[in-house]
């Protein structure tokens, strides 16, 4: 897997449930560095951009406990694949397992699976995938109630938990805990916890459609496929900046990089619809652009950072990425 990414809808959900909390939004997404158009984009964010999120939000609101808080005013999780494959299966345990097969199509911090052993069944969600605590405690508890909203909408109400477990140290009371998730919650553990009763995984979904879930499930599978092409292209990406200034980025440094053959890599890159010279083009026109654009790096200097070996070869390519010439891109662009 490449870069650790969130779903686009994981910041519109938070989005809107700032909004509902009575929160500025404009000075919490400026203080995180977020765009307010960004939240029209279906581009999917990366996981480490949460930490700037989660500081703004803590910041801004002076609540040491907004994770919580926020997940009190998260919207119904709606009209999303998952949600779909889900409502189509026979009953609740069905669709359980159906959703957690496509679980990154939400977010690559979930890891969760079903346990039903010892008498006990729960949800449990593993590998921690934020090293920083504080993102870590205040997406999870968010995330919790967005999930028992959830599950209680599928299931007409019927869904309750009995326990929750969460794997860091220091949170809310726990007064407080119960009086936002309903059961007892209990800190510090080895994992991430959600404890219901094992007989609401019969519960009957009342929109089951076989001939639907069919149709949902191929096209979940191909969004994951789609974020495994994801997933590859900006491993691609991060390579060739990483080999870029040195000359040497081909394929084959490429391929070595990622720690396959580049056979391999070719393969994998036409299985995606794409080549290794179309993702090293638009990487060095973006990067071509950027500098220009923003800094006053000279023109031989941009050549030498976007790996041409000739400042005649950057003067043709740019040209023909965007019928300008260098300097004459540089002047519109820093006189707007």
């Amino acid at each position: 897997m490449g870069q650790l990414t969130d779903a686009s809808v994981i910041l519109r959900l938070g989005y809107q449930a700032m909004r509902r909390a009575g929160l500025s939004t404009e000075k919490i997404l400026k203080k995180a560095g977020v765009a307010l158009n960004q939240l029209q984009l279906n581009e999917r964010t990366p996981l480490s951009a949460q930490q700037a999120f989660w500081t703004a939000a803590v910041d801004v609101s002076a609540d040491p406990d907004i994770g919580l808080h926020l997940g009190e005013h998260l919207p119904l999780y709606r009209g999303q694949v998952i949600e779909h494959l889900f409502l189509s299966s026979e009953n609740f345990g069905d669709g359980l397992k159906r959703a957690l097969a496509y679980q990154r199509l939400i977010s690559d911090a979930f890891h969760a699976r079903l346990v039903i052993e010892d008498g006990r069944c729960y949800l449990a969600n593993g590998a921690q995938a934020h090293p920083n605590t504080l993102v870590n405690r205040h997406f999870s508890e968010c995330a919790i109630s967005g999930i028992l909203r959830f599950f209680k909408f599928l299931t007409e109400g019927a869904f309750q938990p009995i326990f929750i477990d969460f794997d860091f140290d220091e949170g809310a009371v726990a007064d407080e805990y119960f009086r936002v998730y309903e059961c007892p919650v209990s800190l510090g553990q080895k994992e991430t916890r959600l404890y219901f009763d094992a007989s609401i995984l019969d519960h009957p979904l009342w929109q089951a459609d076989p001939d639907l879930l069919h149709l949902h499930e191929q096209l979940a599978l191909e969004k994951l496929q789609e974020l495994e092409r994801y997933d590859l292209i900006g491993d691609v990406r991060r390579a060739i900046g990483a080999t870029l200034e040195q000359g040497e980025t081909t394929l084959e440094t490429v391929a070595a990089q990622l720690n396959i053959t580049p056979r391999r890599l070719r393969s994998q890159l036409s299985d995606a619809q794409t080549s290794f010279q179309h993702i090293l083009s638009d990487y060095r026109c973006r990067l071509a652009k950027k500098l220009l654009s923003n800094t006053h790096e000279s023109i031989e200097r941009i050549v030498y950072l976007t790996g041409f070996s000739e400042p005649s070869t950057f003067y043709r390519a740019f040209k023909r990425w965007t019928n300008e010439t260098p300097v004459e891109y540089r002047k519109r662009k820093q006189h707007v």
